[in-house]
């Protein structure tokens, strides 16, 4: 049993990053599937599949890489809020990654969306990840 599968969804991508490896496997989940899609849209990763070969199905995540010099598209996975330690942000105190540069992943109650989004709709979340 897994104690934190966000940590362990982005410990996966993290690793098959420093391997250079095209495409990643991981265990799937709505949470997981939703950062996946937001991942997607703000083009960190080239393309995702969701497989429900069986009980939990897996997502299959194509990693994006430069055509010429193959630096990886993700450069850092930070996770912030864990199963020990929460942590929510306001629209007040939402944070900026790389001062715009990199996303923040925040789950809210309208679904899982980058901080910009966030403050757009004047709501706050649970600050999962940020991704620069």
């Amino acid at each position: 049993m897994n104690t934190d599968p966000i940590a362990d969804y982005l410990t996966r991508v993290r690793n098959a990053i420093k391997a250079n490896h095209r495409v990643v496997e991981i265990p799937a989940s709505n949470l997981k599937k939703e950062i996946t899609k937001v991942l997607f849209d703000k083009g960190y990763i080239a393309n995702y599949k969701f497989e429900d070969n069986s009980a939990q199905g897996t997502i299959k995540i194509a990693l994006k890489y430069h055509p010429v010099t193959r630096v990886p598209a993700i450069r850092t996975l930070t996770r912030v809020s864990k199963p020990g330690l929460r942590k929510y942000a306001g629209v007040d105190s939402m944070p900026r990654v790389l001062n715009g540069l990199g996303i923040a992943i925040i789950s809210t109650s309208r679904g899982v969306m980058t901080d910009k989004e966030a403050r757009n709709l004047n709501i706050g979340g649970e600050v999962l990840c940020y991704v620069h």
